[in-house]
């Protein structure tokens, strides 16, 4: 079955108004002077299942199908009939939980299935009328009146115009649903190929370094006679770890962007710096016994600003940041946590700017591995791991 994996408190929040109304249509039904006790536990689990409906469609109209019929068979058994039906043998509050499931299921569940569970769910309707005791005919010969009931056809009408009504509605929000899904990709595509274009810039910044030296290097032992045995070791050197830094950054293609702090020798100060300019409380721990070649100090720097900037725009309440970098057995660990407090879930890419996308992908390329979320005891917590051997070849 379908699952939209829709936590209680979103659900809370997407499907409070329904629940409002349902309740509302069922108190009139409770207070009735009609009122039929052994049709209210149909009613009450008939709008619980229009509640949680968006978390499981399929199951939610399924259930409600069966829950439909169990209730018809038992007024029928107690030969109840009951509060005044709306559609069918349908009551106010039960037609307008059946409606809403239609709905969600026509928005979330695949095409095929949610035709099928809205063809059950019609048929369940139609089956009340004969199997359900005929309320207009109870109250005809409870207060001898001649009366039996609004006419078929204009009842059929009627309820051929709710059911339009709420496959329609459910038809407008999959559509928006697909519009919002298809733009999210597109962000995220335009995400990936901004960080493509910024790796490019960085690849030039990197391997002109490597290069300029070689040239000046080379230039000195024509210069000076004699030095080209001194000369040379430092060129091959020089060569080797431009080649590593290209075969690292070709392939991956992605990077800083034009704000990325730059990378010095001095990967602790850089780490420290770029914590001051955030503007954050942050407490920065680094311990780094290994050297982390310039190419990749400026993926640690930039994982730790985007880290940050996250948390100055979306973290409520921020008392205290930790900034931690580290080499441990041939690995750059990169954690970044905070105690900020509020609704905050993990976006696929992030804010507006997609910044998560951007530094998983950087991760993933580079053969590491990221993960970012809410922590147990509140805050949200980035960790990375890059490794060094492959920045070494």
């Amino acid at each position: 079955m379908v699952s939209t994996d829709l936590g209680w408190r979103a659900l809370t929040r997407r499907q409070w108004p329904l629940a409002c109304a349902l309740a509302f249509f069922l108190a009139g039904e409770v207070f009735s002077d009609d009122a039929s006790w052994w049709q209210l536990p149909g009613s009450f689990v008939l709008c619980g299942l229009a509640v949680v409906a968006p978390r499981r469609p399929l199951d939610a109209a399924l259930a409600a199908a069966a829950t439909v019929l169990m209730s018809s068979v038992l007024l029928r058994v107690t030969g109840q009939a009951p509060v005044v039906p709306l559609v069918s043998g349908l009551t106010l509050s039960e037609t307008a939980a059946a409606m809403a499931i239609v709905a969600i299921t026509v928005r979330q569940a695949p095409a095929k299935r949610a035709v099928a569970c809205v063809l059950l769910l019609i048929a369940t309707t139609a089956l009340t009328w004969p199997i359900r005791p005929d309320y207009w005919r109870a109250i005809s010969g409870r207060y001898e009146v001649e009366y039996e009931g609004p006419d078929p056809w204009g009842m059929a009408i009627g309820a051929a115009v709710l059911l339009v009504l709420s496959v329609g509605t459910g038809l407008y929000f999959r559509s928006r649903d697909r519009e919002r899904s298809t733009a999210v990709q597109a962000e995220i595509a335009a995400a990936q190929h901004a960080e493509r274009i910024a790796l490019a810039r960085e690849l030039h910044d990197v391997v002109a370094h490597y290069v300029t030296g070689i040239v000046v290097h080379a230039q000195a032992a024509q210069a000076v006679p004699g030095a080209a045995q001194e000369v040379l070791p430092v060129i091959v050197h020089s060569g080797n770890e431009a080649l590593t830094a290209m075969r690292r950054l070709v392939g991956t293609l992605r990077g800083d962007g034009a704000g990325a702090p730059a990378a010095t020798s001095d990967l602790a100060e850089d780490v420290r710096k770029v914590v001051e300019q955030s503007g954050q409380p942050a407490r920065v721990t680094v311990e780094l016994p290994d050297e982390v070649p310039p190419s990749l100090a400026r993926s640690v720097l930039r994982l730790v600003q985007e880290s940050l900037t996250n948390t100055r725009k979306h973290a409520e309440g921020v008392s205290r940041v930790e900034v931690e970098v580290s080499t441990r057995e041939g690995t750059v660990h990169v954690l970044v946590t905070d105690d900020g407090r509020g609704p905050r879930s993990a976006p696929v890419g992030g804010s507006g700017g997609f910044g998560l996308v951007g530094m998983r992908e950087r991760v993933e390329l580079l053969g590491g591995r990221f993960d970012a979320g809410p922590r147990e005891s509140g805050g949200w917590r980035v960790r990375a791991e890059l490794p060094l051997t492959e920045a070494r070849g």
